[in-house]
C-alpha cells in the first residue's frame, strides 16, 4: 500500500468517526449524561444545548481538524524539513486556538465546577488551565501516531537495507516512541489522571534520552578508555541526579502541584538505574559483538570475492587478442627487437597475475612494475597514431611500502578502454608519486563511447565498482577516491596510506 492511498483510507475513516459522533452527540441519548448529574448535584439548572451539544460538537470538531492539519501537513512537512518555520507557527497557531476554544467549552460543559471554588476567577483559571493542558496532550497524541506511522513507513521501505549508525538510532528511538505511546494510550483507556500521563511521558523520554546517550556515546568511550561496568553504573546515576531537577520542575508546572516534583524524582531514578543501565549494556555488547563477527566476515568475503571478480573483469580473452595482434602486426613491419619486448612485457604481466596477485600485500615496487607494462604494450598499440597522446609521471619506488595486489591497475586499464579512440583525438595523463607513507595516484583521460557491439561496452564499470569494494574492505578510513565526469573528460584521484 503506498503512502496516497493509505492517506485516503485514513480520512474517510476519521471523518466518518468525526460525523458518527456528532450525529451521536446530537441525538442526546443520555440528554448528556454525567454532566447533567453533575450540574444537579451543585444544583444549578443544565442546559442540554448550551452545556453539552454546542461544547462537545466545537470540542470534537477542533480533534478533527487538528488530526486532519497535523497528520496530512504539519508532520510530513517537519519529516521532509519542508517550510519548517511556517509548519512550527502553524502548530502554535493550533496549540493556542485549540486551548482556547477547548478552555471556553469547559466553562459551559463543566460550569458546576466554578461553584465550588471559592473565588470565580481561580475557577475560571483552573478551567483554562485543564482547556491548554488538553490541546497540549491532543496535538502530542496525534503528532505521536503521525511520527509512528512515518516510522513503520521507513521501517518497510529500508527492511532489506543494511544500517547504518544514523538509521540505527532512528530505529531506536522509534521503538522507545512507539513504548510510550502504547503506554499513554493505556493510561488514558483507562481514564487515569493527568497526572500519570505526565509522570510517565518525563519518565519514558529520559529513559529513551539515556540509552541513546549510553549506546552511542557513553559505553564507546568507556569501552576505548578500558573502564569497567562500575564507573559506567556511577555515570548514569550521576546523570539520573541531575535530571531529576529540571524533570520534577516541569511536572509541577503542569498540574501545579508540588508533591509532583517528588513522584516523578521518585519514579526516575529507579527507572534509570534499574532498566535504562542493563538495558544499554546489554544492546551495546550484544550490537558490538554483532558487528565485530559481521566486520570479519564482510573482510574476508571482500578479499576472496573481489579479486575473483577482478580477475573475471580484467583478464580477458578481448584485451590478449589486442595484445596479441598488436605484437604480430609489429613482427611484420619490424625487426623482432620490439616484439622481444612486448612478448616479455606480457609474460611479465602473466607472471605477475598468477602468483603475486594471490598475496595480501606486496612491494608498490612489484605494482608499479606492472602498471608500466601494461602502459608500454598499450603504446605500443597506438604508437602510430598521431592524435593519441599518453604521457606518464610514475616515480621510481625505492621504497619498502607494501599494497594490496592489483589495485590500481582498473583505473588504468579503465582509461585505455574508454579514453582511446584510433578515430579520434585522445589523451590520457597518468601520475604516481609517494610522499613518506602516503601513494598519491591521477588518472586523467578523454572518454569516447564504445560501439553496441564492442565486448567491452557491457564490462564498463565492472572493474572500478569492483576496487571501490576493495578499497572499503581493505583501506578502510585510509584512503580517499575521488572520480569526476563530464562528457569529453574523466578524471580519478586517489590517495592511500600504505604499511
Amino acid at each position: 500500500m503506498n503512502n496516497k492511498d493509505l492517506q485516503k483510507i485514513e480520512f474517510w475513516v476519521s471523518t466518518c468517526l468525526y460525523v458518527l459522533i456528532i450525529i451521536l452527540i446530537i441525538s442526546g441519548a443520555d440528554n448528556g449524561g454525567r454532566p447533567s448529574h453533575s450540574f444537579k448535584a451543585q444544583q444549578l439548572e443544565f442546559s442540554y444545548i448550551s452545556n453539552y451539544l454546542i461544547p462537545e460538537i466545537f470540542r470534537f470538531s477542533i480533534l478533527y481538524l487538528s488530526f486532519l492539519a497535523i497528520n496530512f501537513c504539519i508532520i510530513p512537512a517537519f519529516i521532509k524539513k519542508q517550510n519548517v518555520v511556517a509548519n512550527s507557527f502553524l502548530l502554535l497557531g493550533l496549540f493556542l486556538f485549540g486551548g482556547l476554544v477547548f478552555s471556553v467549552c469547559k466553562t459551559y460543559s463543566e460550569a458546576y465546577i466554578l461553584v465550588q471554588n471559592d473565588d470565580l476567577q481561580d475557577g475560571y483559571n483552573d478551567l483554562f488551565f485543564k482547556g491548554f493542558v488538553y490541546s497540549i496532550w491532543s496535538i502530542v497524541i496525534i503528532s505521536a501516531y503521525g511520527l509512528l506511522k512515518a516510522f513503520a513507513s521507513f521501517l518497510s521501505d529500508n527492511k532489506d537495507k543494511s544500517t547504518d549508525r544514523n538509521t540505527q538510532i532512528k530505529v531506536d528511538v522509534g521503538f522507545g516512541l512507539a513504548f510510550w505511546f502504547v503506554g499513554l494510550l493505556l493510561w488514558i483507556t483507562t481514564r487515569s489522571g493527568i497526572e500519570i500521563s505526565i509522570c510517565w511521558t518525563l519518565v519514558i523520554f529520559s529513559t529513551i534520552g539515556i540509552v541513546i546517550y549510553s549506546i552511542y556515546k557513553l559505553l564507546p568511550e568507556n569501552q576505548a578508555e578500558g573502564k569497567p561496568f562500575k564507573v559506567y553504573f556511577w555515570q548514569i546515576f550521576f546523570i539520573s541526579i541531575l535530571l531529576a531537577v529540571p524533570l520534577g520542575l516541569i511536572s509541577t508546572l503542569f498540574v501545579w502541584r508540588i508533591e509532583m516534583f517528588f513522584v516523578v524524582c521518585m519514579f526516575h531514578m529507579p527507572t534509570q538505574l534499574i532498566i535504562s543501565v542493563p538495558l544499554s549494556w546489554y544492546l551495546y555488547k550484544h550490537r558490538l559483538a554483532s558487528s565485530t563477527e559481521i566486520t570479519a566476515l564482510k573482510t574476508k568475503l571482500g578479499k576472496s570475492d573481489a579479486s575473483l571478480s577482478f580477475l573475471q573483469s580484467q583478464i580477458n580473452p578481448h584485451f590478449l587478442f589486442n595484445a596479441l595482434n598488436t605484437l604480430f602486426g609489429t613482427a611484420l613491419q619490424e625487426n623482432a627487437e620490439r616484439t622481444g619486448e612486448g612478448i616479455q612485457k606480457l609474460g611479465d604481466m602473466m607472471r605477475f597475475m598468477l602468483h603475486e596477485n594471490m598475496q595480501d600485500k606486496i612491494s608498490l615496487t612489484r605494482e608499479v612494475e606492472y602498471l608500466n607494462n601494461y602502459i608500454d604494450l598499450q603504446k605500443l598499440r597506438t604508437s602510430r597514431s598521431a592524435d593519441i597522446k599518453i604521457e606518464t609521471q610514475i616515480d621510481e619506488q625505492l621504497n619498502n611500502l607494501q599494497i594490496t595486489p592489483m589495485l590500481l591497475i582498473p583505473f588504468v586499464e579503465n582509461a585505455f578502454k574508454h579514453g582511446i579512440s584510433l578515430q579520434q583525438a585522445s589523451h590520457i595523463k597518468i601520475t604516481l608519486q609517494t610522499k613518506e607513507k602516503t601513494l598519491y595516484f591521477d588518472v586523467h583521460n578523454s572518454i569516447h563511447l564504445k560501439a553496441d557491439n564492442d565486448p567491452e561496452k557491457l564490462k564498463s564499470g565492472i572493474g572500478l565498482e569492483n576496487v571501490r569494494q576493495r578499497l572499503l574492505h581493505l583501506y578502510h578510513g585510509k584512503h580517499e577516491l575521488i572520480i569526476r565526469e563530464s562528457a569529453k573528460e574523466f578524471f580519478v584521484h586517489l590517495t592511500i596510506q600504505l604499511d
